[in-house]
């Protein structure tokens, strides 16, 4: 019998239109290796139904046949079926709350869980990941509430005519949209009262690096943090200017002793302190591209934010493009996360309030939460080129044997979090979090 796996349709949101398996690599299972490919059918889905079928998919609603199911986002605890493996992005192993209900049905229905976000190399390097894409959206986007929050202001920027990412037809399109407002800026300059025009982007990984690439579209000059006096009133006015923040400009020892040891503040993140508030009057834009939990000090606390604003004169900041999107985390005045179609609020620091839109004495806060699913047909492509050398392996593998025997490729193995309804050796801590449901 040939090996069956499934592409489940998305249901979290419905501007999750990704796939983390395209029709062409569609094609190739099935031709080329006798993979048997089920399809439910999705209208939202970036790739049409019949473009699965015609590489050979076989569209069902029933998924039941299916050995392995991927998908993206969350499975719905009453859409689980037993004795089924499943991929997708989880978001359980920092044992967030809201997802153990999911993690004991998965343990109850003897089901076999595997993360993207856990498939790593023998370095523990992530190698499937939608990163570069919401660095990219996220910058975008960014780039939109600031020409939006400047409109408000009374401030016409080529920025303004900067769209959303979700509105584009492609990547390439929404590069053109940024490039033509950086050659705006660069002939004519910027506002008067504008300029320096500083983003500041902290974190310098995967989506980082996306949202650096839309970036390079405008005429950027670099900074580093501490020589922003070094840049001419000429150069300020016809650049956007961009430093990178790492964890050295980011925290410093509690105790104030020797020189940063970066090893030592990600094993003991509790002895260190946030210094970035320093930075803060400096910046027009703050991007937090970072990974963060509640082991390290935050970026960006409400009381900093709140000082930075208790001046009638609105400072410098104008937007926190917070792409981590943690409720309450590395940027504290994310309150809540939103989406495509509602993607900002104003942060009020006097009330702890926000409110919708572009107005008000406090940052835009953009934190969309769903990032990558605005360049869905892209962020498909590049994710399904990562995942496509292990997934002849998964279809084959037997999930009816115990874990020590389960023939799957190392960086595969990593990311089994359950087996056959138990937790496996490395996820064992989950219990105490699933336990507690």
């Amino acid at each position: 019998m040939s090996p069956s796996i499934a592409i489940r349709r998305e249901t979290k949101s419905r501007w999750e239109c990704r796939t983390p398996i395209t029709p062409a690599l569609v094609g190739h299972l099935v031709h080329d290796h006798d993979v048997e490919v089920l399809v439910q059918p999705s209208p939202r889905r970036v790739f049409p139904d019949q473009e699965f079928s015609h590489r050979g998919a076989h569209l069902t609603t029933d998924l039941s046949a299916a050995r392995v199911v991927f998908g993206v986002k969350e499975v719905p605890i009453h859409d689980i079926l037993p004795d089924t493996a499943y991929m997708f992005f989880s978001h359980v192993i920092k044992g967030q709350p809201y997802n153990m209900e999911m993690l004991a049905t998965l343990m109850r229905s003897r089901c076999t869980l595997i993360d993207y976000e856990c498939v790593t190399d023998a370095d523990g390097r992530r190698l499937i990941f939608f990163g570069r894409f919401a660095g990219l959206a996220g910058m975008i986007d960014t780039l939109w509430a600031l020409g939006q929050r400047l409109d408000h202001e009374g401030l016409t920027t080529p920025l303004a005519q900067i769209e959303p990412a979700h509105t584009y037809d492609s990547l390439e399109d929404a590069k053109a949209a940024v490039r033509a407002a950086g050659s705006a800026i660069a002939r004519s300059g910027l506002p008067d009262g504008l300029a320096p025009l500083v983003i500041g982007v902290a974190g310098y990984g995967n989506v980082a690096r996306g949202a650096q690439e839309i970036l390079h579209e405008l005429p950027r000059l670099e900074v580093e943090p501490d020589e922003l006096d070094g840049v001419s009133p000429a150069d300020a006015r016809r650049h956007v200017l961009v430093m990178t923040f790492r964890e050295q400009h980011l925290v410093e020892p509690i105790d104030g002793g020797g020189p940063f040891d970066l090893q030592h503040y990600y094993a003991h993140g509790d002895n260190y302190r946030s210094r970035f508030a320093r930075y803060l009057p400096s910046l027009t834009v703050l991007v937090n591209a970072n990974y963060w939990d509640d082991r390290y000090p935050r970026l960006v606390t409400k009381a900093e934010l709140a000082t930075l604003y208790e001046s009638p004169t609105p400072p410098r900041l104008r937007v926190i493009g917070d792409l981590g999107c943690d409720i309450g985390g590395a940027v504290e005045c994310t309150v809540e996360t939103t989406d495509p179609g509602d993607p900002v609020f104003v942060w009020h620091p006097g009330s702890d309030a926000v409110t919708r839109g572009f107005t008000g004495h406090g940052p835009v806060v953009l934190a969309v939460d769903i990032l990558p699913a605005e360049l869905p047909r892209e962020a498909s492509e590049e994710f399904a080129s990562t995942l496509g050398p292990f997934l002849v392996a998964i279809a084959r593998a037997d999930y009816d044997v115990p874990f020590e025997d389960l023939e799957l490729p190392p960086e595969i193995r990593r990311a089994v979090i359950v087996h056959r309804g138990e937790l496996t050796p490395d996820y064992t801590y989950l219990q105490d979090h699933v336990g507690a449901v």
